[in-house]
């Protein structure tokens, strides 16, 4: 009986990082369709191992990367529609148990951009103060002693 790898995701803007959690992997199929990933493999005792993923969104199948070592086999997948963050991976709002968010490369992108724009903002204040010079003080009450 095939049972599903364990798998991890992270949303970044251009891709969905979709990792199985696999040690020692062989015989991996890898199949992305426009809304559709399909995984299988055999781990290291064997087992064969399946998952079929509905997407939430499009992605560009030819345009999708592969990585692999000893301990895990990680799909770069490429969006469609790129800067349009991701709630989740699955077209249903149910998440599989297998499924989890790897929350160790999570990162909300999304406020990422609005916090460098604030900081880029606050730079260029601080730059126009140094630029504003005021008037230097007088020193016509100084003696010349």
């Amino acid at each position: 009986m095939k049972q599903p790898a364990k798998t991890l995701w992270f949303d970044r803007p251009r891709y969905v990082y979709v990792e199985f959690c696999v040690e020692n992997s062989s015989d991996v199929k890898l199949d992305i369709e426009e809304k559709k990933l399909v995984f299988s493999c055999k781990n290291e005792d064997g087992e064969e191992l399946y998952n079929e993923i509905e997407l939430y969104d499009k992605v560009q199948p030819k345009d999708s990367r592969e990585k692999r070592s000893d301990r895990s086999i990680t799909f770069f997948v490429r969006k469609l529609k790129e800067k349009v963050a991701w709630p989740r991976l699955t077209k249903e709002k149910h998440k599989p148990a297998w499924l989890n968010v790897d929350f160790d490369n999570w990162r909300d992108w999304e406020l990422d951009e609005e916090t460098e724009m604030a900081a880029l903002e606050e730079y260029a204040e601080m730059m126009d103060k140094v630029k504003e010079k005021p008037t230097p003080p007088s020193m016509d009450d100084l003696d010349d002693d």
